[in-house]
This record gives structure tokens, sequence and C-alpha cells, in this order.
């Protein structure tokens, strides 16, 4: 990120970076995922699923706070992923892989604990 003078970055700001890993597209979120950024992200995760991938993964390790808005957008982009194309999520820690066990979102959702280990399983499948 390119800081210009006078801003400042703020820790919190929701951003969602796009890139093609081989066949997988990696959507990388870093902010806070809430009420009013879990729109965004499921926008984002819609258009990237257009496209038809052999698999899509959103890689929260950036991510300071995810709410039950953000969580919805997971479990419905998982449901909304038509094979083969898979469905994957990246959380470690206690903002994101935490709140997804806690409610047992990781019974329907891929979860890893790092970028790497999923891509080397999709690459593996």
């Amino acid at each position: 990120m390119v800081e210009q003078s006078g801003d400042s970055v703020d820790a919190t700001a929701f951003e969602i970076g796009k890139r093609q890993v081989d066949r997988a597209v990696v959507l990388t979120v870093s902010g806070e995922v809430d009420m009013l950024s879990a729109p965004q992200l499921a926008e984002a995760i819609q258009s990237a699923l257009a496209s038809k991938p052999a698999a899509l993964i959103v890689d929260l390790s950036k991510v300071g706070f995810l709410a039950s808005a953000g969580m919805t957008v997971l479990v419905s982009a998982q449901a909304d992923t038509v094979p083969p194309t898979r469905f994957v999520v990246v959380a470690q820690g206690a903002a994101t892989s935490r709140p997804i066990k806690l409610m047992g979102i990781d019974s329907v959702l891929p979860l890893y604990s790092t970028l790497e280990s999923a891509l080397g399983d999709i690459a593996d499948g």
C-alpha cells in the first residue's frame, strides 16, 4: 500500500484484494467484517464465483474482527458454490477461527490455518 502524505492508515479499514493463484482465486480480506462491510464481501465472493474458478479461497488472516454478518456471508457462499469449484476459508486466531469454531461453522466450511495449506490441499485435490 502506498501512503500519501497526510493520510493515515486505519487498521480497521475494510479491504478486499483479489488475485489468481494457478486455478484458484484468492480473496484477501483485511480490517473488520461487520454488518456494514459484509455486503461488500458477499459481492466480491459472488463476482469471483461467476468466473467458475477451480477454487475460491477467502483469506481472513488480516481480519481483526469477524461479526456474525460476516460468518453468514461465508456460509451462504459455501451454499452457493457449485461443484467442481471448491470454497475454502483461511482463518487463524482469536478474531476469526475462534468465532467460526464457536458457532460450529467449521463443520460446514473447509477451514485452513494458512493460505499455503489451503493452496496445497487444492493443488492435491
